[in-house]
């Protein structure tokens, strides 16, 4: 989830300079899947017209608002592609927003029409994300960003725990995996030791700003790759340290339009 820590007039005052570094771009031509190494360049656009000119073989984009044409526009130019799902999160927005029983809606997470999922409901939870991960399979999407996957960290309204959280991202891994799909752990940062083998990379907000890229390291010593995007730090207050973790470095703004500097 993206931390909504900066009211929306400040987000236009987020500056910096770009410096690039050549990309690492192997895949395993062993695996099934997709397996994304560390260091591999990427672009994460998740609002306005999606510009497909951003030369890099990595994309992170909606799985509801792009169609299985563009998907196979980006495979035609070299480039896997990323579906964004909220797994965590109910959007009142989606169309099958109304699949979801009102008993299974908690708190609101920081952003207008979405609140937090009592994830403990896996006999309802699970046909319903296999429903959206199947959208991301048949519009051919090679993997699955699935976000909001820390809500036992939050005042989501109901009681999670820990292991609450544990049992549903393993769950959603699987049904992701299931499909052919690589799947990413987004944030989570304190169950990385016990989830960095139940997932193929991790996509990570703001681990810089808040001091916390190091926890990130048991992906990248699997050779699994970390997206990683700042919102509040130029570039010069956190590429020296991507470079030396390898992560996939990006300032991006909260909107998280087309706009991007990468290390």
């Amino acid at each position: 989830m993206r931390r909504p820590s900066l009211p929306a007039a400040a987000l236009l005052l987020i500056l910096a300079a770009c410096t690039t570094v050549p990309d690492d771009t192997d895949d395993d031509p062993g695996s099934e899947r997709w397996q994304p190494r560390p260091g591999l360049a990427w672009q994460w656009q998740l609002s306005g017209r999606l510009d497909t000119s951003v030369d890099v073989p990595v994309y992170d984009i909606d799985g509801f608002d792009h169609s299985e044409e563009t998907v196979a526009a980006l495979h035609h130019e070299g480039r896997k592609v990323i579906c964004y799902l909220s797994t965590g999160a109910w959007e009142d927005w989606r169309p099958d927003a109304g699949e979801f029983p009102k008993s299974l809606l908690g708190r609101g997470n920081g952003w207008p029409g979405e609140r937090w999922l009592d994830i403990r409901r896996t006999d309802v939870l699970e046909p319903l994300m296999a429903a959206r991960i199947d959208l991301c399979r048949d519009k051919g999407f090679d993997a699955v960003e699935p976000d909001n996957m820390d809500g036992y960290q939050n005042r989501t309204g109901f009681p999670l725990t820990a292991a609450d959280q544990l049992r549903y991202n393993r769950l959603i891994a699987r049904l992701a995996q299931d499909r052919g799909m690589a799947v990413g752990l987004k944030n989570d940062l304190d169950q990385i030791p016990e989830l960095v083998g139940d997932f193929d990379f991790a996509v990570n907000e703001q681990c810089a700003q808040y001091d916390e890229c190091d926890a990130l390291e048991p992906f990248v010593t699997a050779g699994k790759a970390v997206f990683h995007v700042e919102y509040e730090l130029p570039t010069r207050r956190f590429c020296a340290d991507s470079r030396r973790l390898k992560l996939s470095s990006l300032l991006k703004k909260y909107e998280l339009g087309a706009w991007r500097r990468a290390c």
